[in-house]
């Protein structure tokens, strides 16, 4: 097996070798992973073949790898400067501070609008002089194909807030935050929202003593539509603790309800009507924008803590601007089948369900991922699409790993976890200056007992690349 690779470009060529170095093929042996079980994929950017290259046809189930296909589809097709728009609509007249109509609000799936950028857009509907709506308040989700989401499909646990489902209104992610605060004073728990949620009640749990073991399950939590209550205990040990949860049981536009009342009261406004979803009446009349950051902005957040909620809106997205097709999953996979085609990059082993790699169905062969990094890294987005992945040793989902050892610092790598399953994507700049594409996809039973043999994969690339 390899050892090493020779200095010159030539040697490098004449020695190229379909095997993984010797110290990483033992890793996986002691970790009771065969060679079978993993898709391996190494290659020098300005190189036109890979040095290490094992089971790379093979189609493997990639985890969270998989946003580095959607993020790098949209940052060529949709441009590094592409925003989302976020439009407010009078469906009636404005007399003063009254508007006699409905209020309409029209998404384009803006995966950033969270409590702070959706402050600021209804500080911008204020500012048009809007206080009191006495209709409506109507939401345009049409950009978005209409779709069934089961928050405990994939995993059974539709409390955790990476399972909300896309949304072309998607806000806050369709989550909040509970901080339980003891009060010794009067024996009691405070819960606060965040956000405050209008009409939401909620159900403090007891005040109790004892260790602060599994605080969560103790809680006993039973959260609903339209309130949250708690039949159990929480240890005054534990001190403040905040949980973030995905109401699932709230439809969108309960959610959505729910903030907007609140937030808007709060700003001074007043809602006589429903808030229910619709179409944008073609009278109604622009009142004002909010434009989210920038999509390099979008994708950091993407890749380095892998957000899977905004890939899901992400690759959406690349199949939206036409109203009279609303965006699905399907439609966005043939976009980025076209494109790989267009790099003339072939794909048979490629399945997208929701390019977030939070999925069973998913697949792409480390051949195939490998290919499309070599391509990235040699396109015009370069620049943002790896400053968009976490840096080894310093941030994002590699902060902690290989912090002591010479790799870090010097590669750009997305990782991803799933049950069976442990991959790592991305770019390492060896020692000798060189750079080179790194793939390796696990699919095993005892695919977690893996990081050790990836880890030496990468520190062997920076030493011998």
């Amino acid at each position: 097996m390899l050892c090493g690779w020779p200095a010159g470009a030539a040697a490098r060529t004449q020695t190229q070798t379909q095997e993984l170095p010797g110290v990483v093929a033992a890793a996986f042996k002691r970790a009771g992973i065969p060679p079978s079980a993993v898709g391996s994929f190494v290659q020098e950017v300005g190189s036109v073949a890979p040095v290490v290259a094992v089971n790379t046809t093979t189609p493997f189930n990639p985890a969270s790898t998989m946003k580095l296909l959607t993020t790098d589809a949209a940052l060529e097709l949709l441009g590094p400067t592409f925003t989302w728009k976020t439009q407010a609509y009078a469906n009636g007249l404005q007399d003063g501070e009254v508007l006699q109509g409905d209020l309409v609000i029209r998404g384009s799936g803006d995966p950033k609008l969270v409590i702070e950028n959706f402050w600021l857009f209804l500080r911008q509907i204020r500012a048009r002089g809007i206080r009191d709506i006495r209709g409506d308040l109507l939401l345009d989700r049409s950009a978005f194909a209409v779709a069934t989401h089961n928050a405990a499909q994939f995993d059974g646990e539709p409390l955790k807030s990476y399972n909300a489902g896309p949304d072309a209104l998607l806000l806050n992610y369709k989550s909040f935050g509970m901080r339980f605060v003891p009060d010794l004073a009067h024996g009691n728990v405070n819960v606060v929202l965040d956000p405050p949620l209008a009409g939401y009640k909620v159900v403090a749990p007891i005040l109790t003593d004892g260790e602060c073991d599994d605080w969560q399950g103790r809680l006993r939590a039973n959260i609903q539509g339209d309130g949250a209550s708690f039949d159990g205990v929480f240890p005054l040990s534990c001190g403040e603790q905040s949980w973030h949860v995905l109401p699932y049981t709230m439809t969108d536009t309960q959610y959505f309800d729910a903030v907007f009342r609140q937030m808007w009261r709060d700003l001074g406004g007043s809602l006589s009507g429903e808030v229910r979803e619709g179409v944008t009446p073609p009278a109604a009349s622009l009142i004002t924008e909010w434009q989210s950051p920038t999509l390099p902005e979008v994708i950091r957040d993407i890749n380095k803590y892998s957000n899977n909620v905004m890939a899901r809106q992400l690759l959406l997205t690349l199949a939206s601007g036409q109203p009279q097709l609303p965006a699905t999953s399907e439609r966005a996979a043939q976009v980025i089948r076209t494109w790989l085609a267009d790099k003339h990059i072939d794909a048979p082993d490629l399945v997208i369900e929701n390019g977030s790699g939070l999925s069973r169905t998913e697949r792409i062969a480390a051949g195939t991922m490998g290919r499309m990094l070599v391509a990235a890294f040699r396109g015009p987005t370069m620049p943002e699409f790896m400053s968009s992945l976490p840096l080894v040793g310093y941030d994002g989902t590699m902060r902690r790993r290989l912090k002591d050892q010479g790799v870090a610092g010097y590669a750009h790598i997305k990782t991803g976890t799933l049950r069976e399953v442990r991959a790592l994507a991305g770019y390492v700049l060896a020692a000798s200056g060189r750079r080179y594409v790194v793939v390796n996809l696990i699919n095993h039973a005892n695919a977690a007992r893996g990081q050790e043999a990836q880890d030496l994969l990468l520190e062997w690339i920076y030493e011998h690349g």
